[in-house]
């Protein structure tokens, strides 16, 4: 699948040609269990957005199983408040990382271990 200039220079390539031979043409195409081929059309609009510089709310906010990330926490039934892998990742946070938890007023703020008053904000 093409991405970035190579797409955006297949498509002016392809000039006047069917929206659906520019879509096989650049590669967004997968076979279906029937042998038939499925055209692909959202990932290669959404990667000629990407390609012309276009960035859709919530881009890369994207959780398991292609769910956008609600930023709302439940707690459970057991009392746990589950964040989450997909929120972990977002701020590259490792098992083992540890953070100081602070309550304020109807509020839980968690601030890495060791950092600074500067840092938090």
């Amino acid at each position: 699948m093409l991405t970035g200039s190579e797409l955006l220079a297949k498509v002016k390539e392809l000039g006047d040609v069917g929206k659906s031979e520019i879509v096989r043409a650049c590669g967004y195409v997968s076979n279906k269990k029937d042998g038939g081929e499925r055209l692909n059309f959202t990932a290669f609009y959404e990667a000629l957005l990407e390609a012309k510089g276009v960035e859709l709310g919530g881009a890369g906010k994207v959780g398991k199983g292609g769910r956008k990330l609600s930023y709302i926490a439940t707690v459970q039934g057991n009392g746990n408040l589950l964040i989450g892998k997909a929120y972990t990742a977002l701020l590259d946070l490792k098992p083992g990382d540890e953070f100081e938890i602070k309550l304020g007023r109807k509020q839980i703020r968690l601030i890495p271990a060791g950092a600074t008053d500067e840092d938090e904000e």
